[in-house]
């Protein structure tokens, strides 16, 4: 019999995809309406380098000058790779200013949490001619220190499958903090599960925060279940990170093997009544409909109608 894609009426998603954001900003108003913005990663990665980037509006009445962000780390774990300092001689009135500074998370760096300290100082100038006494003020920076990078493998599916049919599984691998190359992503099925299509998909690249997606469909068993069990599928990601190693990652994900029930719906719109199939370009009432009449039709045909004679033609003699 050809097998359908299904799903139950009750599909329900084991895991979906969600986006990540990896960013935080920090917005703070100075004296004399210094509007100033600080955007960071809020996770970095051990030996990894992050920047860290700065934004200041003058959007007061009076110049400012001698303004500067000076970079402390916490017991060293964040060291800067050139200055660590960002230093502004003067803004004036409507003006702005924008900067970068690059660190590097140190190889022997704690995981956890860890804050880089920022002292920003100004001076106002008063009529935009007499400097006010310099204004100081401490702005702390939470990042969390990882160990490793992060693949995030995201799946979805239905939660639970019926023997004698086909439903579609899909897969999506992030990397939140490197490029990597040389992916391999794998879908390892349980015995007696067939896949149509590819179960292994390679990639040469994929870059920092831009998900890959891939579909796969499994075949399930002819054989008819009585009770229910799980089915574990493994996804396995091998990727070569920015420092040349080769790392796996992977996840479990069980899918629920039922007994069919009465009435089943199909991906594509069909429905199973049973172990009767629908194809889903005809719909229910159709298809239950028009049997019904056909049969009341020719109940009353048969018993209203009278069957005709049938006249024959007989050859005279010559």
């Amino acid at each position: 019999m050809k097998r359908h894609r299904t799903v139950s009426l009750l599909l329900v998603t084991v895991l979906v995809f969600l986006p990540s954001a990896y960013a935080d900003t920090k917005n703070l108003t100075m004296e004399g309406s210094m509007d100033i913005k600080i955007t960071y990663p809020n996770e970095a990665v051990v030996g990894r380098v992050i920047s860290i980037s700065v934004l200041v509006e003058n959007k007061g009445w009076e110049d400012k000058q001698d303004i500067s962000f000076l970079f402390v780390s916490q017991d060293n774990t964040l060291t800067p790779l050139a200055s660590n300092s960002i230093v502004i001689e003067k803004l004036s009135q409507g003006g702005s200013f924008g900067g970068k500074i690059d660190f590097k998370i140190s190889e022997d760096a704690n995981p956890g949490n860890s804050f880089l300290n920022v002292k920003y100082s100004q001076v106002l100038v008063a009529n935009n001619e007499n400097p006010h006494t310099p204004i100081y003020q401490d702005i702390a920076i939470p990042i969390t220190i990882k160990e490793k990078p992060n693949i995030t493998i995201y799946t979805k599916a239905p939660e639970s499958i019926f023997s004698n049919a086909e439903f579609p599984i899909e897969t999506q691998v992030i990397s939140e903090d490197i490029d990597i190359s040389d992916v391999s992503i794998k879908v390892i099925p349980p015995k007696d599960i067939e896949f149509r299509g590819e179960t292994l998909h390679t990639f040469s690249t994929i870059q920092k925060d831009k998900p890959i997606e891939i579909t796969s469909r499994i075949i399930t068993p002819n054989k008819e279940v009585n009770t229910e069990y799980k089915l574990p599928f493994e996804i396995v990601v091998q990727y070569t990170d920015d420092q040349g190693e080769t790392n796996v990652d992977s996840k479990i994900v069980s899918l629920v093997l039922r007994p069919r029930t009465f009435m089943e719906l199909t991906t594509d719109g069909g429905i199973w009544i049973g172990s009767f199939f629908i194809a889903p370009y005809i719909s229910l009432g159709t298809i239950i409909g028009i049997p019904a009449g056909a049969i009341v039709t020719l109940l009353i045909r048969k018993k209203t109608t009278k069957p005709k004679k049938r006249r024959t033609r007989t050859k005279s003699g010559a």
